[in-house]
């Protein structure tokens, strides 16, 4: 395995002292109630008003503006003392935020990790057990019975939903400028399959980018319907076309398109699949291609990230894909995918690394 130099650092050789490893140890076995007690004082306001306040607060004045009770505001202030996200002054009692606390409140990707954690996969964490064993989303029965979450996504309440699309949305944005760029001015695309396009956001952007570019999106049927609400009346709507395509389907192959088809774009979507899946999908998607043909893969490899805390956010969303997506997909490193992209009879042309909040784009051809 290659790692990115901070991991190579951070994963070969132990670091902590025995007491800080303890300490480690304890904050996991709590964990569950740690993540349930931050959420709340996010929810209820605590770390808001001990931000914005300029000399810190006390339990009493908290209990006035949150309308909590002494009882409840007691606890978390306690669990927020030994969780590290508040501070005290222990002459005057009064209660101020930690760098901690401030990064959990400010931080838009550690909000986007609450709310979906909480919302999509808090209850089907309960069932990781049974996924790993069974290689099947066993968490995902908590809302119904569909074989994974990508059928399911219509259907799912709102504030679900809303958290899914909020995290899976969240870090493919920052990395769409760059991505148009490469695409568009490096490499002069005019054709293009988004596959697994979901609403449309990354189609809409294209065609707001590109005057010329005409896109296709791949997804199911269901899918289809839903980006096609989604795009209907905006910009460039009238270049963006739907192909419903069950893409774990064998036989399914990819269209082909008249003239030649300049790129196929995948943007954090083979995580969605099992690597024998992958295999799969690339091999059907040559069906649309020719030697000019390019294949984008955008995805967050965890072996590529510059920091630690990118490399743990990623390792602990492929328990997600586990426990509640489909029970057999994960966030890949570059090794596996490759591998993948090599058995399906395409090579690697070369990688961009950095976009966004770290993102790579692996390009392909055939071999």
């Amino acid at each position: 395995m290659k790692l990115f130099p901070a991991l190579e650092k951070a994963y070969t050789k132990e670091s902590l002292s025995a007491r800080e490893a303890q300490a480690k140890a304890e904050f996991i076995a709590w964990g569950p109630v740690v993540f349930q007690a931050s959420r709340l004082m996010i929810k209820f306001g605590i770390l808001d008003m001990l931000r914005d306040s300029d000399e810190g607060m006390t339990r009493e004045e908290l209990c006035q503006k949150t309308k909590l009770s002494d009882y409840a505001v007691k606890c978390l202030l306690e669990a927020g003392l030994c969780i590290g996200t508040v501070l005290v002054d222990s002459a005057t009692d009064r209660y101020t935020l930690s760098k901690t606390g401030w990064f959990l409140l400010n931080t838009p990707f550690t909000r986007a990790n609450i709310d979906f954690n909480h919302d999509v996969n808090y209850e089907g964490w309960f069932k990781l057990e049974e996924s790993l064993v069974n290689g099947k989303p066993e968490g995902l029965k908590h809302f119904g019975s569909w074989p994974t979450v990508y059928e399911a996504l219509s259907e799912l309440p709102k504030p679900v939903q809303d958290s899914w699309f909020g995290f899976d949305h969240f870090y493919s944005d920052a990395s769409f400028p760059q991505a148009l760029e490469l695409i568009f001015d490096k490499h002069h695309v005019r054709s293009l399959y988004d596959v697994g396009g979901n609403t449309g956001k990354w189609a809409l952007q294209c065609v707001g980018y590109n005057d010329d570019v005409e896109v296709t999106i791949l997804d199911l049927p269901q899918q289809i319907k839903m980006m096609q609400a989604n795009t209907a009346g905006k910009k460039g709507a009238e270049r963006i076309k739907g192909h419903g395509i069950n893409l774990l389907d064998k036989e399914a192959y990819f269209p082909q398109r008249e003239g030649g088809l300049d790129a196929i774009w995948m943007s954090q979507f083979l995580d969605c699949f099992s690597m024998e899946e992958i295999v799969s999908i690339l091999t059907r998607a040559k069906s649309a291609m020719t030697k000019d043909t390019r294949i984008y893969i955008m995805e967050t490899l965890w072996d590529r990230q510059r920091y630690t805390t990118a490399a743990f956010s990623l390792t602990m969303t492929s328990l997600y894909f586990t426990a509640i997506a489909n029970g057999n997909s994960k966030m890949y490193n570059t090794e596996d995918l490759e591998k993948c992209i090599n058995d399906a009879g395409l090579e690697v042309e070369e990688i961009h690394d950095g976009l966004g909040l770290g993102h790579s784009i692996v390009v392909c051809k055939l071999k």
